[in-house]
């Protein structure tokens, strides 16, 4: 990495002392070559090809005199990025190295299929993913990673989750993939899914199909 920056150091102080060296005729004279290869490291073929053909309207003209906030911009618009990673390679190429966001749950609004990335965006999808529980409702997005939070820390596994529904009083029900629906309290989430858990694996509860622990120190239970 040391390395790296002192070739960098030495080739911009060789540059500055090669330019002081002409008068402003010579310099206008002087064509640096355009930016004509641009690399993407981290999507599938159409993904990359799709963000290639959004950079191909920037006029990134050559890579001194780069306006990396236009690049910036293109990217963190792409709703597929989590993060990224710019290189420059002399004299005339960028790769971009990218981690694709994690797909989380499949949301719908106003008629339309979407997926919600680890990165909060929604991406468009033509079909919903068969892995990923479905949310319902107006959520709110700091909610909703407040509970996936709770549910990583707890002994609940998101793969056994179906659907989510979140209510405007600011708390979510979660139906299993068993058809059981866990009605949680707004707070003290951890302790709650790790109860329920504890709950549905006990055989004495094997007909649940309400699990309500909305209230503080009760819980009621429908069996179907």
């Amino acid at each position: 990495m040391q390395l790296s920056l002192s070739k960098k150091i030495i080739f911009y102080i060789f540059l500055i002392i090669f330019l002081s060296t002409l008068n402003s005729k010579h310099v206008s004279e002087i064509r640096f070559k355009n930016i004509d290869q641009i690399t993407v490291i981290g999507l599938r073929e159409n993904e990359k090809q799709d963000l290639l053909n959004d950079l191909q309207l920037l006029n990134l003209n050559n890579i001194f005199f780069l306006k990396k906030f236009e690049l910036t911009n293109k990217l963190e618009a792409n709703k597929l990025i989590e993060n990224y990673t710019i290189f420059k390679k002399y004299p005339s190429s960028i790769v971009i190295k990218v981690n694709k966001t994690k797909f989380l749950a499949n949301v719908f609004n106003n008629g339309k299929s979407f997926v919600l990335g680890s990165n909060g965006k929604l991406i468009e999808s033509i079909e919903k993913k068969s892995n990923l529980p479905n949310i319902f409702g107006e959520y709110d997005k700091d909610s909703f990673f407040n509970l996936l939070k709770s549910i990583k820390n707890s002994n609940f596994r998101i793969s056994n989750i179906k659907n989510l529904y979140f209510f405007k009083s600011g708390r979510w029900d979660i139906e299993t993939k068993l058809d059981v629906i866990i009605k949680l309290p707004k707070d003290n989430l951890k302790d709650s899914l790790n109860l329920s858990l504890d709950i549905l694996n006990n055989n004495e509860f094997k007909k649940v199909k309400i699990l309500d622990l909305r209230q503080h120190n009760q819980i009621i239970i429908n069996e179907g």
